[in-house]
């Protein structure tokens, strides 16, 4: 499916604002609010939109460390990074895993609420999926830019 300017133009505007009605949406893009409802149904049923949720702020809800974790497995068999992948799953401090070319195996993104937790997270947790063979930690000093937007173009 192709889509045009104005379907864009709502895409843009909802990753800004998900709670924007679709009357508000309409008066910003100079049409109706009919053909604004069915052009989100519409990339609705067609993927474009996956969901609708809150962004909360990590700090208010006393997550204050963020730490990026590359994992490094011993053994590349797909049945160690199948697991290595159900595993990491069940662990809510884990906000994003890529699996990745290059020197490391996985980068995690990973939010606690101090060392202490980070530090039982590496003991307790990642420590009992077998197979890792290094994981090296960065901790994040400021947060320069954080966003969900997409570039849509």
């Amino acid at each position: 499916m192709n889509i045009d300017a104005t379907d864009k133009a709502i895409l843009k505007l909802l990753q800004k604002n998900g709670k924007y009605t679709i009357k508000e949406l309409a008066a910003k893009l100079n049409l109706t609010a009919t053909p604004i409802f069915e052009r989100i149904k519409r990339l609705e049923n067609n993927g474009f939109i996956d969901s609708y949720k809150a962004i909360l702020n990590r700090k208010k809800i006393g997550l204050s460390i963020l730490v990026f974790s590359n994992v490094t497995l011993k053994s590349h068999e797909a049945s160690f990074i199948s697991k290595f992948e159900k595993d990491i799953l069940q662990f809510d401090e884990v906000i994003e895993c890529y699996h990745t070319a290059g020197v490391y195996d996985y980068l995690i993104k990973v939010m606690v609420k101090d060392m202490d937790a980070y530090q039982a997270f590496v003991a307790k947790k990642l420590a009992s999926i077998e197979n890792i063979g290094q994981v090296q930690s960065a901790f994040v000093m400021t947060e320069v830019k954080s966003t969900t937007n997409l570039p849509v173009q």
